[in-house]
């Protein structure tokens, strides 16, 4: 066992808390393998929600629960700071710049997971900005799914609210970016 050689062990495996090479290599794979998923879906869907839902009154999927609705959104959530599109185009640019920073030191699974996941919302919705009318940085993201009382949102808005749930699950149980545990000497 490792452990007798001076590496702590993470408290739920026998691998070591800090994992090696190979293992991080995997991990990036891991997240890489996840953006590539979710990003492809986020923007098939949008390309399919604008070349569909144009023109069209809403689509009702399940009754009034779901409805697919077509919004050109220049804002953030809620429509909010509308006026602040190219703040936010350059917000998600540091934002992109610093998941990869951080993608750098996976060691854990459900990290891997949840950069994996919240790369895919923040670019999703920066390809938007990037490259939808009006121009660059200015360009409106496409959302499509509307909820009874909430706003209407697309794939990447879901990415970025659950890597933002497990990025606190992990942060509650006190699970570290690299993998070791709140309170370990690495």
């Amino acid at each position: 066992m490792q452990a007798a050689r001076g590496t702590s062990l993470s408290d739920d495996t026998d691998r070591p808390a800090v994992p090696s090479p190979p293992r991080r290599a995997r991990l990036r794979l891991l997240l890489a393998g996840i953006f590539a998923a979710l990003y492809a879906t986020d923007v098939v869907s949008k390309v399919l929600a604008v070349e569909h839902l144009t023109g069209r009154p809403d689509v009702e999927v399940v009754g009034d629960l779901l409805v697919l609705h077509l919004v050109r959104n220049p804002g953030a959530a809620f429509s909010t700071g509308t006026e602040y599109t190219v703040v936010l185009s350059c917000v998600a640019i540091v934002a992109t710049g610093v998941v990869l920073w951080l993608a750098r030191r996976v060691g854990s699974v459900l990290w891997a997971v949840a950069l994996g996941v919240l790369l895919a919302g923040i670019v999703g919705n920066l390809t938007d900005r990037l490259l939808r009318s009006p121009g660059p940085l200015r360009g409106h993201v496409i959302d499509m799914f509307m909820l009874p009382s909430w706003p209407v949102f697309n794939v990447a808005d879901i990415c970025i609210n659950v890597a933002a749930g497990l990025i606190l699950l992990q942060a509650f149980r006190g699970i570290r970016i690299d993998g070791t545990r709140e309170g370990e000497d690495a």
